[in-house]
């Protein structure tokens, strides 16, 4: 199954400081708005976001057909096609994409430990 860029949204207190800390780490900015209270950063495959206020916990997210560029996969599993994977697998899901839709959608799962896991499709 290919489920695309991985990166981890993390829920931060005050992303001034969480920009400021992952700088020295060697992460840059690839998208996102301070005005917004979000930043997607990158240090050469790897993809943190930053999130102030707008989730409770840490997040793990795949995105189907986008690689760690955001540009479009050559060959990607559509969210659906793993979303219907899943639920014939018996995972339960947090909550669903419409089935009988394309393009963007996303769906969330919690894994055995309750991390929240988010597959978000935005092409």
């Amino acid at each position: 199954m290919k489920l695309g860029a991985f990166s981890v949204r993390l829920n931060v207190k005050d992303i001034k400081a969480s920009k400021q800390f992952y700088e020295i780490l060697g992460f840059s900015v690839l998208g996102g708005s301070m005005d917004k209270n979000y930043l997607i950063m990158k240090n050469g495959n790897t993809l943190i976001g930053l999130f102030q206020g707008m989730f409770e916990t840490n997040i793990l997210t795949f995105n189907p057909g986008w690689d760690e560029n955001a540009d479009k996969s050559d060959s990607f599993d559509d969210v659906r096609d793993i979303q219907k994977h899943l639920k014939n697998a018996g995972v339960k899901l947090e909550y669903e994409v419409e089935t009988n839709t394309t393009g963007p959608a996303s769906f969330m799962v919690h894994d055995p430990d309750g991390n929240t896991i988010l597959l978000d499709q935005h092409i």
